[in-house]
């Protein structure tokens, strides 16, 4: 049997299909990576040909019926490896559907709401599912309605299928008459509300969705339900706070593997960093559905060189719609991606044992997260271990609500739950009593550790005991700014090392921005105060920097690390 996604994922990793990005790449080589996690622990999932040749099947059995003739759909190999993927990957335990969202972003005039309307066809008719609700979701009726009208096209076009489904266009559903599935077409501004539980969600457009309430709203629906697709389709905007970047960021994590997310299948198209904008070359990574077409191509280059020229809106648009970036990128990485990823390694506490550690405590206002972290100074390398806690009550809150995979984190051990489903508020002496624990069990020798005194009042006796010395940590831009720029130093160097199964913290690095005072003295933040970002963890291992350079004496000449760094980044 012709596996033909795993075929074009091989040859888009070789280099054989041009015209890739970097993210496309990655999502081919997530697919190959799976492939070989088959049958191992830890990996309940299996790759079925036939079930992804099945929709493949399906999808070139159906008629387009917009232009000057009918025409058979073809599929190019991108759009071959992104519904093959979607349904070809199933759970080991009972043969559903792996993917239960789905996250594909690219130029306009792509195919996206396309692929929707031929997974929502697919899916209402012919999966096997009785009297489901799928849904085609925006922020306006009209652009919900883009969708739903796609699968509507598709059996307007087909005789036989016309047979199969009857059509409601002025109440916008779509009903699949041998399965009892409707497809209708919902809008925030139709009053699209809590209650909706849907085996098919199209998401259309999300950068122009002011928050994340549509996609939160039908993402909760699916919960019991044993098979659901979520399907957010999008070209990226203008607005690095949106609900659209948050998601855009942690589908790039999960792309890059440094947060696990299992159940998300993504493909994003795009030019590379360092790509030229204006060469068709690099355009067409965001526009896969051009290669070959001539005529598309030239209408690009006319694009592009508009853009160029005219800048303003002309250049926006072009930015956005035809090669699928953010035009602004008001918030600077605290640490650069590649270089945080070359620093993680093997080595885990147990690898520390009767050494010398600093630690820093970041304790929550309330009931959040609470993080602590070690530091373990060994020849000329930082090695930082961290460890959070949130009350249960809070912890499902965010389970529930946030993009970041708070319950994974939970089972991975990376998170510890305190108290029970009523709890709210975080129990410092038990955090205490923890780093006791691993004191005791690693024979570790606690030199120091920093602590805000902000919330710190109750513990601080309780600290004196536990360490050598307790320093008080204030958390300004003045105190912390040497540590926080010897660490961003240390990455770059890499220098710095992490266990490459802490997640979170690796997650929390990635979510911290720097932010300079007047004095330019440097500080970090969280990238937005959307979806549960979290630099907690950072902040943790930023106070036990600290707490190391001043026991250690080491008094840093401020502008001599700064002249390092800038000879480092070439400047």
């Amino acid at each position: 049997m012709t596996d033909r996604v795993t075929e074009y994922a091989r040859a888009v990793v070789s280099g054989e299909v041009p015209y890739c990005g970097r993210l496309h790449v990655l999502a081919c080589k997530r697919h190959l990576r799976d492939l070989e996690r088959q049958d191992t622990d830890g990996f309940p999932y299996r790759w079925d040909v036939a079930a992804a040749n099945k929709i493949l099947d399906f999808a070139e059995l159906l008629t387009i019926g917009e232009g000057f003739e009918k025409k058979p759909v073809r599929l190019i190999g991108s759009q071959v490896f992104d519904l093959g993927c979607t349904f070809g990957w199933l759970k080991v335990r009972n043969g559903r559907r792996r993917f239960r969202r789905r996250y594909k972003s690219m130029a306009r005039q792509n195919g996206k709401s396309f692929e929707n309307g031929i997974m929502g066809a697919y899916i209402a008719g012919f999966s096997g599912y009785q009297n489901g609700k799928l849904f085609t979701a925006a922020t306006k009726r009209r652009q919900a309605r883009i969708v739903w009208e796609s699968v509507k096209n598709f059996i307007t076009a087909d005789d036989d299928l016309s047979e199969l489904f009857k059509i409601k266009d002025y109440s916008s559903v779509i009903t699949a008459l041998e399965t009892g599935c409707t497809i209708e077409a919902l809008s925030k501004e139709g009053g699209l509300d809590d209650g909706f539980r849907g085996i098919f969600n199209s998401v259309d457009e999300l950068h122009q969705h002011k928050d994340g309430s549509v996609y939160n709203t039908l993402w909760k629906g699916t919960r019991k339900l044993p098979e659901t697709l979520l399907s957010v389709i999008t070209t990226r905007g203008k607005n690095p706070r949106s609900y659209c970047k948050e998601l855009d960021r942690f589908c790039i994590s999960v792309l890059e593997g440094t947060v696990t997310a299992e159940d998300f299948f993504i493909d994003i198209f795009c030019p590379d960093e360092c790509d030229d904008i204006y060469d068709i070359s690099c355009a067409l990574k965001a526009n896969p559905l051009y290669v070959g077409d001539d005529e598309a191509i030239e209408a690009l280059k006319t694009e592009a060189e508009t853009a160029r020229s005219m800048g303003g809106s002309d250049r926006v648009d072009y930015i956005t719609k035809s090669v699928n970036l953010w035009t602004q990128t008001d918030d600077l990485n605290y640490v650069n991606a590649d270089d945080l990823h070359a620093c993680l390694s093997d080595r885990d506490l147990s690898g520390f044992a009767g050494c010398d550690c600093w630690l820093g405590l970041d304790l929550s206002s309330g009931g959040d997260l609470t993080s602590w972290a070690m530091e373990f100074h060994d020849s000329g390398r930082d090695f930082f271990h961290s460890h959070s806690y949130m009350p249960r009550g809070r912890l499902q809150e965010h389970i529930d609500n946030d993009l970041a995979p708070y319950d994974l984190w939970e089972q991975n051990g990376l998170i510890t739950a305190t108290g029970d489903s009523m709890s709210y508020k975080n129990d410092y002496k038990f955090i205490i009593s923890e780093l006791l624990e691993l004191k005791e069990r690693y024979n570790l020798h606690y030199r120091a550790i920093g602590v805000d005194p902000h919330n710190a009042d109750g513990i601080l006796s309780d600290l004196e005991g536990l360490a050598d010395k307790v320093i008080i940590v204030t958390q300004s831009a003045r105190n912390l700014c040497t540590a926080t720029e010897d660490i961003k130093l240390g990455v770059k160097e890499h220098k710095v090392e992490i266990n490459r199964d802490n997640e979170l913290l690796v997650f929390s690095f990635e979510n911290a921005v720097e932010t300079r005072n007047s004095f330019k003295e440097l500080r970090i933040d969280k990238r937005s105060a959307l979806n549960g970002n979290r630099i907690d963890p950072v902040d943790a291992c930023i106070d036990a920097h600290f707490c190391r350079l001043l026991d250690s004496g080491e008094a840093l000449d401020y502008n001599e690390e700064m002249e390092d760094y800038l000879s480092i980044m070439g400047w």
